[in-house]
């Protein structure tokens, strides 16, 4: 009879646990290096255009999009700070000459609440449905990367959909957790439950279609890689590559759902800010409008900020994830075959 303490399920296999903190690393890493991005963005909108009380706008810190809103039009905000910048570069360095290296990451912290929750879901979600599907899926086991990331996505967007449009009312109302416990209870009562997914639409138009292409594209991509190389494990430059292209083509054949997502959470932001009835547009209204005001072009606004934003984050993300994953699995192949090892 064994009593020695139980073996991960396989030799080199990972525990959902293990495949958690390699995700949270990464999620963490992942918003360190491109906050610092969104940052600069926002600081140079706001210095084009200053925003007035109530106003919303998007602050992204690389795992996923989060509705700002501003304070009375508070100039203390870091949003609001003074200081005249010439482009990104020169914005860059002033910032952190003016108001310390620390400004960088401005608003991050609220923002990591929900963020890091939502991508560990996501990505443990996916690895565990990647692995059940390619089992049952035999033939057809390619397109479970597919599936995988659709589904995986769905469920975390869900999950975390409500507690953005609490976080968000938190920002604009400044209630306390009773008040905000009524106004909640008031809005189920009057709306259903279903009001507490408001916005969820036109999320999943983007996430979902971005989910499936991005993990098909980086398994594809991987092996490929992987095959010209001739090694059966991706190394760290491989992961990054095929993160960086995957999440590149998927952005730009989303960006139209991206263009509308972004109209639509920061019109419904401004109603919630404002205290407003009513609801935002529908997602082909908004689409309609776009393409009324800008035509066709509209939809692709922002192209190349948005490559240049989503390539590194997809890439960051992705390789620090498979590392932490590898670093588990030597350290589980270790733990399984050390004492065998040492018997004669």
């Amino acid at each position: 009879m064994n009593n020695e303490s139980p073996a991960p399920p396989a030799t080199g296999a990972i525990t959902p646990l293990q495949q958690m903190v390699a995700s949270c690393s990464g999620a963490i890493l992942t918003s360190l290096f491109v906050t610092p991005l969104d940052v600069v963005k926002i600081r140079l909108q706001a210095q084009k255009n200053p925003f007035p009380k109530g106003k919303c706008f998007v602050y992204c810190n690389g795992l996923m999009d989060h509705i700002c809103i501003c304070e009375n039009g508070n100039s203390k905000a870091w949003y609001k700070a003074p200081g005249h910048f010439s482009g990104t570069l020169d914005a860059f360095v002033n910032i952190v000459r003016r108001e310390g290296i620390r400004s960088l990451w401005s608003g991050l912290p609220p923002t990591l609440v929900m963020a890091v929750p939502a991508t560990v879901i996501y990505f443990t979600c996916y690895d565990q449905l990647c692995a059940a599907l390619r089992v049952r899926m035999g033939e057809y086991a390619q397109m479970a990367p597919l599936l995988a990331g659709a589904t995986a996505r769905v469920g975390s967007v869900t999950v975390i959909s409500p507690l953005e449009l609490i976080r968000t009312k938190l920002q604009s109302q400044k209630q306390s957790y009773r008040e905000l416990t009524q106004c909640i209870r008031s809005a189920v009562a009057k709306e259903g439950w279903l009001s507490l997914w408001r916005g969820l639409g036109p999320t999943l138009l983007r996430d979902v279609p971005f989910s499936a292409m991005y993990w098909y594209n980086y398994e594809m991509g991987k092996s490929w890689l992987c095959g010209l190389s001739n090694i059966t494990e991706p190394t760290l430059t491989i992961t990054f590559v095929s993160g960086a292209v995957s999440g590149s083509i998927a952005s730009i054949v989303t960006l139209p759902f991206d263009v509308v997502k972004t109209r639509k959470q920061v019109e419904l932001g401004e109603l919630q800010a404002k205290n407003l009835p009513g609801q935002a547009s529908s997602t082909f209204y908004v689409m309609c409008r776009i393409v009324a005001e800008n035509g066709f072009r509209g939809l692709f606004a922002g192209f190349l900020p948005r490559v240049i934003k989503v390539a590194p984050a997809c890439a960051i993300m992705i390789s620090s994830y498979e590392f932490g994953k590898a670093f588990f699995r030597k350290h589980n192949k270790e733990r399984t075959h050390g004492p065998l090892q040492t018997n004669p």
